[in-house]
């Protein structure tokens, strides 16, 4: 009973229901959330490499009907069509290089009617954060050569602004630049690559690593099974010494009283001992002081056997008393 009052206490419920709500949230949302990174980027990993040295194909198979396929991202192939001109948008807050970017989306209309995005590079912004001037895309027929994309998707409150004179989006989603720019898109997109028609700073490809998402998401399940545990560990350390405290008061209240054993205190008196100097100059090197008791009398030591100076030196210190 008294541990559940203990455990029922305020401090300790508050306690336990942050370690319940931390535990929760790193087995449903923070160890998932990494682990779940790392699979995408083991699967992106794993598409990249098919890529690489495969050849490039024609497109229009790909984007035919809902599409490209996720499984068709990062394969390389190949576009003809025309830019669609005065149709540049913009994507804010991009960093390519570990330095700030603006990435160009220009539409291209396919031979075959569909219009579909381009991502023709990358420029870098001037005087901190406004766009410069974009060059434009070639007038007339071409073909580029380059990766299939997704969309990324949206986030709310992130909508399209213009700004600068220019039309600028958030995220690379073939829908939302459709509305904003009022173009029938296919999904998806077509990342250039290097030395295309209307390429502009060639956006690298991702490093072939599956960076530290596994690491973190084992770290996560880590932490929610270590926080349960220790909270029942300092639960179990703080019982115990509350245990201990309890048998110890329990203890010394049933031990019998101790007797009390009385203690004289020395006899008081005003005589003073002789002094080390006074006790050489009588007695010589050889004179040892007596101590305060031999000179209260309990000394059994005969004064006939003292020697002339001690027997003055007692009779003198006797006769104080």
């Amino acid at each position: 009973m008294g541990r559940l009052k203990f455990l029922l206490r305020p401090g300790w419920l508050a306690l336990a229901a942050v370690v319940a709500g931390f535990a929760f949230m790193c087995f449903t949302v923070l160890a998932p959330w990494q682990l779940g990174k790392n699979t995408r980027t083991s699967e992106r990993n794993s598409l990249l490499e098919q890529s690489i040295n495969a050849d490039a194909v024609p497109i229009a198979p790909l984007i035919s009907g809902a599409g490209p396929a996720p499984g068709d991202e990062w394969r390389k192939v190949t576009a003809t069509g025309t830019y669609v001109p005065d149709s540049d948008v913009l994507v804010r807050l991009r960093s390519i290089e570990e330095k700030p970017a603006f990435e160009v989306l220009t539409p291209l209309r396919l031979t075959d009617g569909q219009t579909m995005l381009v991502n023709r590079g990358y420029v870098r912004p001037v005087e901190g954060s406004q766009p410069p001037p974009i060059p434009a895309p070639p007038i007339g027929e071409v073909t580029l050569e380059g990766r299939i994309r997704m969309s990324e998707g949206t986030v709310p409150g992130k909508d399209p602004i213009t700004e600068s004179g220019t039309r600028q989006v958030y995220y690379i989603d073939s829908d939302q630049i459709g509305q904003f720019t009022g173009t029938d898109l296919v999904s998806g997109y077509l990342q250039l690559d290097d030395g295309q028609p209307g390429g502009l700073g060639t956006i690298p490809l991702p490093q072939l690593d599956a960076g530290p998402y596994l690491s973190y998401g084992l770290q996560w399940l880590a932490f929610g099974i270590m926080a349960p545990l220790g909270l029942a560990y300092f639960i179990r350390a703080e019982l115990r010494e509350r245990r201990r405290t309890r048998e110890a008061t329990a203890a010394a209240a049933a031990a019998p009283p101790s007797a009390d054993l009385a203690t004289s205190a020395p006899e008081h008196t005003d005589t003073p001992a002789p002094t080390q100097r006074e006790a050489e100059t009588a007695g010589g090197d050889d004179f040892q002081l007596p101590t305060r008791r031999r000179w209260r009398g309990k000394s059994t030591a005969p004064v006939a056997q003292l020697t002339e100076s001690q027997a003055k030196l007692a009779e003198r210190y006797g006769k104080r008393r």
